[in-house]
């Protein structure tokens, strides 16, 4: 790892302040928290910090998301996973050894009742680089789906056109979207349930005109730290359901049944995520991925054969399948 990239990683540093906490020392209170127990909040919220900083400056230098000289388009809905993107970016570019530019850029679609001042007066009190681009992609989809129907999809595909569109005039080398670790797994059994394909959200790709790189820095977060990272940072979140569409029905059954895994399995879920980057396409099925057709043997051993069926979990101890099965004497 080069020393760029390992800045990312040093996080010691770095520092979180909780929420202003009002005590009442003379009255003594119980309704409010003590003096040892807002050092205590201080202490994970600053630990909280530090893990966020810490995963998003490892997907960074795993995928090489960021070079110096870039100019990143941190894409900015007013969720807390963008705000929570855009303020960790902020964090580790004040203390990377390269230069890096950051512009954040909302697209308001003309929503009814979207609060439009909300971002421009916290990014100008943030003292960051901002664009609104002002789009009625709204009147477009009310127009094409159906009502009742969900509109997610082809608002996504709206937005995202816009903002490729934007980055290229606003000079942006990459695009930084706010998807984290959740979104990337729900995708992935999204994609094999529903779409009969083995992919997900990848942490970095080129977009679809091959004009853009786009990377997902907090890939390797959390949802459950986002949430509790915006309550700690107070982030003036604004609502995704302002147009009345709703939340999309078969990513809501995958949410459920990571977070049903997640309680009755601990563990699976990290085993899954770990899994996504840890591929053998010779194992699959996938002929565009392998040639099984040409495959022969060769009389040498290959590391990635039948030994790598020896990974897998097994319920019988080894002695007991070498007394059922005796290994042959080598000659």
């Amino acid at each position: 790892m080069n020393s760029v990239l390992k800045t990312f990683f040093d996080t010691n540093l770095l520092d979180l302040t909780p929420p202003p906490l009002t005590l009442n020392t003379v009255n003594d209170d119980p309704a409010l928290p003590s003096a040892r127990q807002v050092e205590k909040i201080a202490y994970e919220n600053n630990k909280l910090h530090k893990r966020l900083c810490r995963q998003v400056g490892q997907a960074i230098g795993d995928f090489n998301m960021i070079e110096d000289g870039d100019k990143i388009m941190v894409c900015l809905s007013g969720g807390k996973d963008s705000y929570a993107l855009l303020d960790i970016l902020i964090t580790l570019r004040q203390r990377a050894p390269i230069n890096f530019d950051i512009i954040a850029v909302n697209l308001d679609q003309k929503q009814p009742n979207f609060p439009a001042h909300i971002l421009p007066e916290y990014l100008t009190k943030l003292g960051v680089a901002f664009h609104i681009e002002n789009q009625d992609t709204y009147s477009i989809v009310k127009r094409v789906i159906p009502e009742g129907k969900t509109t997610c999809s082809l608002c996504s595909r709206l937005r995202r056109g816009i903002l490729y569109r934007v980055a290229t005039e606003l000079g942006a080398t990459k695009v930084a979207l706010g998807h984290h670790r959740d979104d990337i797994m729900e995708t992935f059994f999204l994609n094999m349930f529903f779409g009969g394909k083995l992919k997900s959200m990848p942490a970095k790709l080129q977009s679809d005109d091959g004009k853009q790189i786009v990377i997902r820095p907090l890939a390797y977060v959390k949802e459950a730290d986002l949430s509790r990272y915006a309550e700690v940072k107070q982030f003036p979140i604004i609502p995704c359901d302002l147009c009345g569409s709703q939340e999309n029905l078969q990513r809501k059954q995958i949410k459920g049944m990571l977070r049903d895994w997640e309680k009755k399995h601990p563990g699976r879920v990290d085993n899954i995520f770990s899994s996504l980057s840890t591929v053998a396409p010779s194992h699959l099925m996938d002929r565009n991925l392998f040639d099984f057709a040409g495959l022969q043997a060769t009389g040498i051993a290959d590391p990635n054969g039948d030994i790598a069926f020896d990974d897998e979990p097994c319920a019988v101890p080894t002695n007991t399948v070498s007394a059922i099965i005796p290994l042959q004497a080598t000659s």
